[in-house]
Order: C-alpha cells, then structure tokens, then sequence
C-alpha cells in the first residue's frame, strides 16, 4: 500500500511554475503542508521527472491556488498531462492573473492564491521537498469547500463534527 493511500486526506492545490522564458506551467498536487505561521511558510513533494520540478530549477518561485470541491475536473486535468507536451492553462480553461511579487502566475477567481519564493529544495527518497515563503496572499474567499484527495481518482470533502 501506498503511503499517500494510508495518509489522506490531503487538499488539493494547483502549483504554478515559470521557465527562464517566462513560460507559465501548472500541476495538480496534494503533498502539501504548512511549515510556519510567521513567516508563512509551506511545502510540497515533487518528483524530479515532472516538468514543474524543471522549472523550480531555474525560476525558484510559484504560486499555490487552492481548489474548491467543484473544480475536481481541473484538479484532474492539470495532473493527468505533462506541460512539456500540453498547454494545461487551456485544456483546463484556467485564467491566470500576473502576480504582484514573483513572475509564475495566480489563478484568476480561486479562493486563495499564495505567491511564494523556494527557499530550499531536498531530495527525499523518489521525491524533493520543496519549501517555499508566503511573500504574497489572494484572499478571495474565505469560506470555501476545499477539494481533497485520497488515492487515485477518490476525492473527498470536509465535514466538521459536532
């Protein structure tokens, strides 16, 4: 069993990357956390064989938008093809704003966007730890129905107990 079977659930965010030329990526992940509250800082895993990974090699900064419950799809979408080959911003239908403090961009009309600087990148077994800085927040909603992940194509939401 996989450890991402036996850990869940695990919200759903689209990470954007920029390449030296400016061009914009996206992808879908869910290995995701805070690190601090002051100053905000996160993390993420990905693998090297993504071409994200390549970009966070030569522009060390990205944007994290978290999804909402109804934008499943998207999730799908921006974690199912390579940016190498495929134009995800399009396929997904996704408007993209530029940010006010780093060149990859934030997505338009999503509930929370954070701009952020890599601070450090570690292997770790088949993945590298990526762990960024909040340098800038979009607030656009502050309550929302985040999308979460299981396993596989097992979505999920949260629900609060009484």
């Amino acid at each position: 069993m996989r450890i991402s079977e036996q850990i869940f659930p695990r919200v759903i965010a689209l990470i954007c990357t920029s390449d030296e030329k400016e061009k914009p990526n996206v992808m879908t992940v869910s290995f995701l956390m805070p690190i601090s509250f002051e100053p905000k800082i996160l993390a993420f895993s990905i693998s090297p064989k993504r071409y994200t990974f390549e970009n966070l090699k030569k522009v060390k900064e990205f944007t994290v938008n978290i999804l909402t419950k109804e934008m499943k799809e998207i999730g799908e979408i921006c974690g199912s093809f390579s940016g190498r080959k495929f134009d995800k911003f399009k396929m997904a239908k996704l408007e993209i704003e530029k940010s006010k403090k780093v060149l990859p961009p934030v997505i338009k009309n999503y509930p929370l966007s954070l701009e952020c600087k890599v601070l450090e990148m570690k292997e770790f077994g088949d993945h590298f730890l990526v762990i960024g800085k909040v340098l800038e927040e979009w607030i656009r909603k502050e309550k929302f129905d985040p999308l979460l992940h299981k396993t596989g194509e097992i979505y999920m939401v949260a629900k609060n107990l009484k």
